[in-house]
């Protein structure tokens, strides 16, 4: 894990054409995504060990982090069924990041759609390759992170945007057979929790809500009241949108 400092970072809503400035307290993250070794609980022994877990859900992800939370004596972060979950912000246990998280630490203080060369810093369609790569083999950004664009897609907490696509998640940084306009750091993609996708794994990260913010649902970029509010869509509903109108308590 890596430690990222205190920041701000300023995101768009494309569909909203609105943009807000997040202030983010200090988190850790992991320096690759997790590997197949890591996901599975054993030491790398093969080349395939090495390389991102993949054809992980959303849910997958969560079930690993409270296991990993469980096994260093840490309370779990996450309380979900098979179709909601319930972040306990409190928790200094692991977690998926937000989405401001997740672009502020893979920019590493960097403005441009990338923190270096491309070909330097991911694996992508420039690669012509089959699968993905062991992790860290490209360079890393300035914060120590490496595979944050290419490689493999990374699950976020946050609902993509739930008056339109209703459960789904967000998923960023781009996989290793995309071409370079999706592996930037703004660019941001989303897939429902459930779904297998051969492209898309996961960084854990770690970071409790400050104590005067106990019992909040509102930390790191990311506001459960802000999603019900998103989640609203007044009037005609376009063809193909699918509001979230239940949201669980």
């Amino acid at each position: 894990m890596v430690q990222i400092p205190a920041g701000s970072l300023t995101m768009a809503d494309a569909r909203n054409q609105q943009k807000s400035t997040v202030e983010l307290h200090p988190f850790s993250i992991a320096s690759t995504p997790v590997t197949v070794a890591q996901f599975e609980g054993h030491s790398e022994s093969t080349r395939q060990d090495e390389q991102p877990a993949t054809g992980v859900t959303w849910y997958d992800a969560l079930t690993w982090c409270n296991r990993r939370s469980l096994e260093e004596g840490l309370s779990p972060a996450y309380d979900f069924t098979n179709d909601w979950a319930w972040w306990d912000t409190t928790s200094p246990g692991y977690r998926l990041p937000t989405e401001a998280e997740w672009e502020y630490a893979c920019r590493a203080g960097t403005t441009g759609p990338t923190y270096g060369p491309l070909q330097d810093i991911a694996w992508t369609a420039l690669d012509d390759l089959a699968g993905p790569q062991a992790v860290g083999l490209k360079q890393p950004n300035a914060f120590g992170l490496h595979d944050t664009l290419g490689n493999v897609w990374e699950w976020c907490w946050d609902l993509a945007d739930p008056a339109r696509y209703g459960r789904y998640r967000t998923i960023r940084g781009g996989g290793w057979a995309d071409p370079h306009w999706s592996c930037r750091a703004s660019v941001r993609r989303s897939t429902a929790p459930d779904a297998v996708i051969e492209d898309i794994g996961f960084r854990p990260a770690r970071g409790a809500a400050p104590l005067g913010d106990s019992g909040t649902a509102a930390f790191q970029g990311w506001s459960d009241d802000a999603d019900r509010v998103r989640a609203r869509v007044k009037g005609f509903i376009p063809f193909g949108w699918t509001p979230l109108s239940d949201f669980p308590t």
